[in-house]
């Protein structure tokens, strides 16, 4: 299998980029994507369960990835939620899936987010994590709408090796995600 386009970019050009950036000393202190995580939340899974069936579907087709199905840990009242309910659903991403996801959002998926001005930079949690929200799943060039039942929402996070906001910031910049001014 040959090399994600992406990943090649990070390699050739990316790595000297934030080396002479940041003087780094060591290529280990270089920052690199480590996963990324993407879930939804179902909250309606607790009266119609055919649409978790719908949501697997929908996010495995947009990952290359069955999703896991996330379960309630213990029962809240409340919400009407018991122990073992399935709430939601998620995939890790990991090497090449990982590239190829990333490189298809950056490229193809976020310029058909409707009245699009840039990814709001204020996601990073501190830590060298990054952390944004996705209002529908439409975006995403896989998924049929005359299947779907509904837009969903969901959370992607990417996880670097970053120490510093600044430094994962760069790292995500570099690779193309286009971040507000």
């Amino acid at each position: 299998m040959s090399q994600s386009r992406l990943k090649d970019f990070y390699q050739k050009s990316v790595i000297s980029e934030l080396k002479r950036q940041f003087n780094f000393k060591n290529v280990h202190q270089i920052p690199k994507l480590t996963k990324i995580v993407i879930n939804i939340g179902l909250s309606e899974a607790k009266e119609n369960i055919k649409v978790l069936d719908v949501a697997i579907a929908e996010l495995a087709t947009i990952t290359g990835q069955k999703p896991l199905v996330c379960r309630a840990k213990r029962s809240v009242s409340n919400f009407k939620i018991r122990q073992g309910m399935p709430i939601g659903i998620k995939v890790t991403l990991r090497s090449a899936m990982m590239y190829e996801f990333l490189d298809r959002f950056i490229n193809v998926a976020v310029p058909r987010i409707r009245d699009f001005r840039g990814i709001d930079p204020s996601g990073f949690d501190g830590q060298g994590n990054f952390n944004l929200g996705i209002t529908e799943q439409y975006i995403f060039p896989e998924i049929n709408i005359e299947k779907s039942d509904k837009a969903r929402g969901m959370n992607i996070t990417i996880v670097t090796t970053a120490k510093e906001n600044e430094h994962a910031k760069a790292l995500i910049g570099a690779l193309g995600m286009p971040f507000k001014k």
